[in-house]
């Protein structure tokens, strides 16, 4: 066997833990080890419960028998029943990130895969979070990175989009907007696009206002800041084309025109990829030095112990993250 895929449990009063059990039992690639980082009690009793039969063992690195593992960060496990977003689920969380950004920055994985966390719980024990792609920047001690959503629909057509912003307010969007935080999203979706294997690179980026400003008569950013950021990086020999406006732009970038799609922020560029891959959409942190994957969804306490979780983009964040590990 080779490779280690880590992943980390997150709040394992959510969904986290059953839908990352579930893809790891339809998943048939046997040269491949996980890693489940978390509580591996919850993991132990959802395996029983659903009878999925993975064989789960604990972590040891030097052995080459079995394909599942598990190493719970904290010393102590957590109580059955504790409640939802509980101030020590939210600590195991945070614990089970710590742990699998260090062992990636060790070398010691060859990818990590994210299960959900719920930010709000976290906030409450006093960590200053924002949410997992800006934690494991900070981890690996960098401020180059860029949250980029894909998935595709039931006919295998693409949405790759990656953000210049990420988790801020509407209201501080246009402040936070620079024309280096748009350069770096662009370089970074034309890199993604080789990391893919795909055989072009272009890029399309969304203006900021209706009609990508209207000349200016209904804003100035796109002028002022994305048309700079996109000649600049078209000077760098990157096929990009942009500002355009964003309600017609995704519409030419679904039917195949472009590759991916650089939005200026959050909900830009998650309505549209969540209208057509929403079971498939996977997370990936663009310019970390290690991989991370995360399905694209929440915590999902509704629904969480009963069985009916759907892994499927589960099942996709860890895929991608295989392949990007085996192109690396």
């Amino acid at each position: 066997m080779t490779g280690w895929i880590g992943i980390s449990l997150g709040d394992v009063s959510g969904i986290g833990p059953e839908v990352t059990l579930k893809a790891l039992a339809a998943d048939r690639d046997s040269d491949t080890r996980y890693l489940l980082i978390g509580d591996d009690t919850v993991a132990k009793r959802l395996n029983e419960q659903l009878r999925l039969g993975l064989d789960l063992r604990p972590y040891d690195p030097s052995s080459k028998n079995g394909r599942f593992h598990f190493h719970n960060p904290q010393k102590e496990p957590l109580p059955p029943n504790i409640a939802a977003g509980s101030a020590p689920v939210a600590r195991a969380a945070i614990a089970a990130l710590i742990d699998g950004a260090a062992r990636c920055l060790r070398h010691e994985l060859d990818a990590l895969v994210t299960a959900p966390v719920n930010k709000e719980a976290i906030i409450r024990t006093g960590e200053p979070f924002v949410g997992q792609t800006e934690f494991l920047s900070q981890r690996a001690g960098t401020d180059r990175t860029a949250m980029m959503l894909l998935g595709e629909d039931d006919r295998g057509r693409w949405l790759r989009v990656a953000l210049a912003t990420t988790h801020i307010p509407i209201r501080k969007v246009s402040q936070e907007l620079t024309q280096p935080k748009v350069e770096l999203a662009i370089d970074l979706a034309a890199r993604a696009c080789h990391d893919l294997n795909l055989p072009r690179a272009r890029i399309a980026v969304c203006g900021l206002n209706p009609h990508a400003g209207e000349g200016g008569a209904l804003g100035t950013e796109d002028g002022s800041v994305i048309a700079p950021a996109v000649k600049a990086m078209r000077a760098r020999g990157l096929d990009v084309v942009g500002p355009l406006p964003a309600d017609t732009l995704f519409y030419y970038a679904y039917r195949g025109d472009y590759e991916a799609v650089v939005a200026m922020y959050h909900d830009q560029g998650l309505v549209p990829l969540k209208m057509i891959g929403f079971d498939t959409g996977v997370n990936w942190t663009l310019g970390l030095p290690f991989i991370r994957t995360s399905p694209d969804h929440g915590t999902a306490y509704d629904i969480a112990g009963k069985g009916i979780a759907n892994p499927s983009s589960m099942g996709a964040a860890i895929r991608l993250a295989k392949q990007l590990a085996q192109r690396s």
